[in-house]
């Protein structure tokens, strides 16, 4: 896989915590039940209320549990997770917000030269890490790669 396409995942990540929700909801219902809004709505709560989902799944949860029904309405026409979740993002933008975090720890400073600085400043702000006084790409490159070790905090 290359930088740029990995790359391109991640600038298209901010609904993919919603979509790996979605379709993990999907993927443990029967065929049938996935057309019952009433049992898609039960697995959507069973789902959130499993212990071992990470923290931004959590989050996720957090924000579809209060809308349920207007997820089991098009999940139950067989709306795609993408489609499903852009459909989320208008009525709850926060939802947009929730990301899973860019993994850096496999790419050579070659790859991450390869980047552009608008994308170098996404994973520091994923980070939660500012580079004040960074001017230079090089310089963002550094900061990256200076705080790889907290590219795994799964924690908000």
């Amino acid at each position: 896989m290359s930088i740029v396409s990995r790359l391109t995942d991640s600038t298209s990540r901010s609904t993919s915590v919603c979509m790996k929700v979605m379709t993990d909801i999907r993927n443990s219902m029967p065929k049938p039940d996935q057309k019952d809004k009433p049992k898609i709505e039960s697995a959507i709560g069973s789902h959130c209320a499993n212990e071992s989902l990470s923290a931004r799944e959590k989050k996720i949860c957090y924000y579809i549990d209060p809308i349920k029904r207007d997820v089991a309405q098009p999940f139950s026409l067989g709306m795609t997770a993408d489609r499903l979740c852009k459909r989320i993002n208008k009525n709850n933008p926060e939802i947009c917000g929730v990301k899973f975090p860019v993994k850096t720890e496999n790419l050579e400073p070659k790859d991450l030269t390869k980047l552009r600085v608008k994308q170098l400043k996404s994973i520091l702000l994923d980070r939660g890490v500012e580079c004040k006084g960074c001017v230079e790409k090089e310089e963002f490159i550094k900061k990256v790669q200076e705080t790889e070790h907290l590219a795994g905090s799964d924690e908000f």
